[in-house]
């Protein structure tokens, strides 16, 4: 999992792009053009029209500049997205000073700028602006040219209802930037799991594809190792039995019998199906992904017990890869001991992982495999790997789920501590590898105990 870390997952592709920003303000640049000439022209109410055109003219600058500064494609970092942002947020002040201020009912567009970065900034940044937003609103609360009205008259409005549109932007911005932020990460958490986890199961089908090219590879070079050998055979033939070159030959022949083992072996990787490669019973599977986490100083213990005969599985990466992932989790936690049980029936495989470490916390526990939720302030690191983003934990979950497991997380019943993870496979599932498995209901009817060890 250290690699993934160090993988952008997406990260750059979530970037405001330059044509973006261009393209909103050039319509909320016409949106105000327009609501300028209706009140001047339409309406014929006094406003300083031409400094209001000007403010205008300043926005249309910078986005000329824009665009021919940058292309359509490119995205600009968080800090200088954020900087065109702030500059929005100015350019609404400014234009709102000179047509009422807060009393404008156009200084709900405050809102905008906020929702853009609460969406694709850091939280940090969306609170910067929206504390400068809050700024520029207080301060158009007290200063600011009158609000453009009917001639000879002027609409003065009170403190107090001027206060009341304070409070409904101000708290419009902070519900709106903690609402899109929270739904936004939660949309990039969930997105930069499910590429992580594409990820792991693309390596893991490269190392499956390479069975096929061991035997295409065989196949290949099988005729012309054969011609070989027949001619070394011809030469040991022909050689009298006195001659130098007798040893060198033998030697020939020996080197060439053994190629021809290793491409029999090679080409029978992909095709047999009861190769010991490939197929593999459930306590070598336990006692393989259990075998490199066993130098960390916790014991591991293994048992099975179910009808006979004990089921098999073919060896399948997305398995492997989810238990021992589930192991090792285990014993970063545990305080001395894991326990890897196993039982099965006729209908049913079920593998239960415990330990004896302080389990997992209750603000947490209901939510464990999901992308990002992770509790590594608890973590007994046994490595210099960076670790605690959760996607572990999800990665794991989702491939066993994807060889038709069933995936459940609780602790263990008090007074007893520590971690109970147990995985559930139909048989037929587990053993041939089939899909699509009955929802986790269907459990309570198999007759499998999943109840924790105390």
């Amino acid at each position: 999992m250290a690699e993934l870390i160090n993988i952008d997952l997406g990260g750059r592709s979530r970037r405001l792009r330059v044509d973006t920003l261009v393209t909103l303000r050039w319509l909320a640049l016409l949106g105000q053009a327009i609501a300028l000439v209706v009140t001047y022209f339409g309406l014929r109410f006094a406003l300083p029209l031409g400094a209001c055109l000007l403010v205008i003219a300043a926005s249309a600058g910078l986005n000329i500049g824009l665009r021919l500064r940058f292309g359509r494609i490119e995205r600009l970092e968080d800090v200088p997205a954020a900087l065109m942002l702030a500059y929005d947020i100015l350019q609404l002040t400014a234009l709102l000073f000179l047509t009422g201020g807060i009393e404008n009912p156009f200084s709900m567009l405050y809102l905008a700028p906020i929702m853009i970065s609460a969406v694709s900034l850091s939280g940090r940044i969306t609170l910067i602006l929206t504390l400068l937003m809050i700024g520029a609103v207080s301060a158009l609360t007290f200063r600011h040219y009158p609000l453009p009205w009917f001639p000879g008259e002027q609409l003065q409005l009170p403190l107090i209802y001027n206060t009341g549109i304070w409070v409904a932007i101000v708290l419009g911005a902070v519900f709106i930037a903690i609402y899109a932020s929270r739904v936004a990460g939660e949309a990039r958490k969930l997105a930069d799991a499910l590429a992580a986890t594409e990820l792991v199961i693309a390596r893991e089908q490269h190392l499956t594809q390479l069975d096929g090219l061991a035997a295409a590879a065989a196949h290949e070079l099988g005729t012309p190792l054969a011609t070989i050998t027949l001619i070394v055979k011809d030469l040991q033939k022909q050689l009298p039995a006195s001659d130098p070159l007798e040893e060198d030959v033998a030697l020939l022949a020996q080197e060439t019998a053994r190629c021809r083992a290793i491409l029999g072996k090679l080409a029978s990787l992909g095709g047999d199906a009861g190769n010991i490669l490939d197929e593999m019973s459930l306590s070598l599977l336990m006692e393989e992904v259990a075998g490199p986490h066993r130098d960390f100083g916790v014991h591991i213990s293994i048992a099975g017990d179910g009808q006979a005969p004990e089921p098999a599985c073919l060896r399948n990466p997305g398995i492997l890869y989810g238990l021992g992932n589930l192991i090792e989790n285990a014993v970063d936690f545990a305080a001395s001991e894991v326990r890897i049980g196993a039982k099965w029936n006729p209908a049913w495989v079920t593998m239960v992982i415990e330990d004896d470490g302080p389990g997992f916390s209750p603000d947490v526990v209901g939510r464990v495999g999901e992308p990002y939720v992770t509790t590594k302030n608890d973590r007994r690191a046994k490595t210099e790997e960076r670790a605690g983003l959760g996607l572990g934990l999800f990665i794991a979950k989702t491939l066993l789920e994807h060889s038709g497991a069933i995936v459940k997380t609780e602790n263990r019943a008090f007074p007893a501590t520590g971690a109970v993870v147990t995985i559930l496979w139909e048989r037929a599932a587990f053993e041939r590898g089939a899909k699509g498995l009955p929802p986790s209901g269907a459990a309570a009817k198999s007759g499998v105990e999943l109840q924790p060890r105390s």
